[in-house]
């Protein structure tokens, strides 16, 4: 069985700065790209960084310049600093990666969620 636990959310005032970290932990075999995305009331979930298993990394739009995405893949952790944040950030941030387990003999790579972690920005 495979988790992902998120860790690092809370509140912060407008201007602050958070940094999120997500770890994978049980049957793994490899990990290809890892990300974050978030949620806000009553909005769509929304990609906010991602990076691949070498290092390429892709931002959001919203967030560029502000964030930044890491990983380290000896701990299978997954890291996103945010800087200069705003009450417009404010959200649930969920942590994705692409994980390979061996099922016996056959390695499969499988989409998996962490459950989110609360991010609040007051003005």
């Amino acid at each position: 069985q495979v988790q992902l636990v998120e860790s690092g959310g809370g509140l912060v005032q407008a201007g602050g700065s958070l940094r999120l970290s997500c770890a994978a932990s049980g049957s793994i075999f490899s990990i290809n790209g890892m990300g974050w995305y978030r949620q806000a009331p009553g909005k769509r979930r929304e990609l906010v960084a991602r990076i691949s298993s070498g290092g390429n990394t892709n931002y959001a739009d919203t967030m560029k310049g502000r964030i930044a995405i890491s990983r380290d893949n000896a701990k299978n952790t997954v890291y996103l600093q945010m800087n200069s944040l705003k009450p417009e950030d404010t959200a649930v941030y969920f942590c994705n990666a692409q994980i390979g387990s061996y099922t016996g003999t056959n390695l499969r790579f499988r989409d998996y969620w962490g459950q989110g972690t609360q991010v609040t920005v007051s003005s």
